[in-house]
């Protein structure tokens, strides 16, 4: 073993003449563990609330989106040819045109109901998650809507209350502008209830595409065209290729552009939080420093015993940064042992349950161990404790052999 080594490890292990420096440097290793486990099971709980988010945006807004630039309608032969280039791409499993815009909603059985929705109009063999009341069946005058919204206007498939009319804004500006035509107000048959998100489940209701040209007055235009890709971590890939192909003022967006604002707030909350946290690093770094300092000071003579046997400053130096190392290198471990089991643990048995979990997706916290956060993490602490470390063992390497050994007599 290098005497550098074995005489870092005894000055950090010392029992005999200076306990109170080996309970320092105790204090700073818990220091260094509490902050470095803190640090894991925070960021890994908070790239869970993250990946909870995007798997639910995601499970209804597409992996990417093609629309007109301006957010004028695509043209319908524009879009098919949209749709068969996009089918062409590895990655892309469906591509589907789609039309939206906002209409009235009123029930036959409650007309004193109104309610503003979104429409969306898609193929009438579109497969959605969620349902739960029904199929997803848009053919002909067929409507779906949020199991929630469905309770509250008194709609339900297969029964006397499955009949709702839709009012378009098209149809309100007709009817005030043409006073002898027909309002644009057309009936349709719910024939099935979906439950994702409860915002989304109020607002969003489906039905087919060509139903919807006709409601918003499309006639040969579609609002714009969305995949699904079989991993959606290759979005960026497959926008820069539509982009590249289709430069007559198209407008192409990943997942995470479309719900970008929330996304970047996740993540300015996750590296906040991590700054803080990092507060407990440095905290025990600076114990490092004191605790160093006292053993400098109190083992002057074997520093200047070793630099009289041949020991240069730069051993020395070494022999203090070695110690500084050993307490990072401790505590690091000590911290990851701790933070990954806690995260195991909850990971598995889910043990710490969240407050008011009935108006949430999910029952508990939920976790996400990422090896990138680990390797910062990992890096962060130990390079702290090396920091820290530096001006003790620069201090002892300033001894000279003489006076130091002089001065124990």
């Amino acid at each position: 073993m290098d005497y550098r080594l074995f005489i870092a490890r005894r000055y950090l292990s010392s029992r005999q003449r200076i306990p109170l420096i080996t309970i320092m440097s105790g204090i700073s290793v818990v220091g260094i563990a509490v902050g470095v486990a803190s640090l894991i099971v925070v960021l890994s709980v908070m790239n869970g609330f993250y990946d909870v988010v995007r798997d639910l945006l995601v499970s209804m807004d597409p992996h990417v989106r093609i629309v007109a630039e301006g957010g004028g309608g695509l043209p319908q032969e524009e879009a098919n040819e949209i749709v068969e280039q996009s089918l062409q791409l590895p990655h892309v499993v469906s591509a589907e045109l789609y039309v939206e815009g906002k209409a009235l909603l009123v029930t036959t059985n409650r007309p004193e109901v109104n309610r503003v929705v979104v429409i969306r109009g898609v193929a009438a063999d579109s497969m959605r998650e969620g349902m739960i009341v029904g199929s997803f069946d848009t053919d002909g005058q067929g409507m779906i809507m949020g199991f929630s919204l469905g309770q509250r206007l008194g709609l339900s498939p297969s029964s006397d209350n499955s009949k709702a009319m839709l009012f378009s804004a098209q149809g309100l500006a007709q009817m005030l502008t043409r006073i002898f035509s027909p309002p644009a107000m057309r009936q349709f048959d719910v024939r099935g209830l979906y439950k994702l998100e409860e915002t989304y489940d109020n607002t969003h209701v489906f039905i087919g595409i060509n139903e919807a040209q006709e409601l918003f007055h499309l006639k040969n235009a579609v609002t714009g065209v969305e995949l699904r890709l079989a991993d959606l971590e290759h979005a960026d890939q497959v926008r820069d290729h539509l982009e590249d192909s289709n430069p007559r003022g198209v407008q192409v967006q990943t997942w995470y552009e479309l719900q970008q604002s929330l996304y970047d707030v996740m993540r300015l909350e996750k590296w906040g939080a991590s700054l803080i946290l990092i507060l407990i690093c440095i905290v025990a770094a600076f114990n490092i420093v004191g605790s160093l300092t006292m053993v400098v000071i109190e083992k002057r003579r074997d520093v200047g015993v070793l630099r009289a046997m041949g020991a240069t400053a730069r051993d020395i130096q070494k022999l203090f940064l070695l110690q500084g190392g050993m307490i990072g290198l401790i505590g690091s471990g000590s911290g990851f042992v701790v933070g990954l089991g806690i995260l195991l643990v909850q990971k598995h048995f889910e043990l710490i349950p969240i407050l008011g979990a009935e108006s949430f997706v999910i029952e508990a916290y939920p976790v996400s161990i990422q090896s990138l956060d680990l390797l910062l993490i990992g890096i962060i602490s130990f390079g702290l404790c090396l920091l820290a470390a530096l001006y003790p063992s620069w201090r002892a390497s300033q001894s000279e052999p003489s006076p130091a050994v002089a001065q124990d007599h």
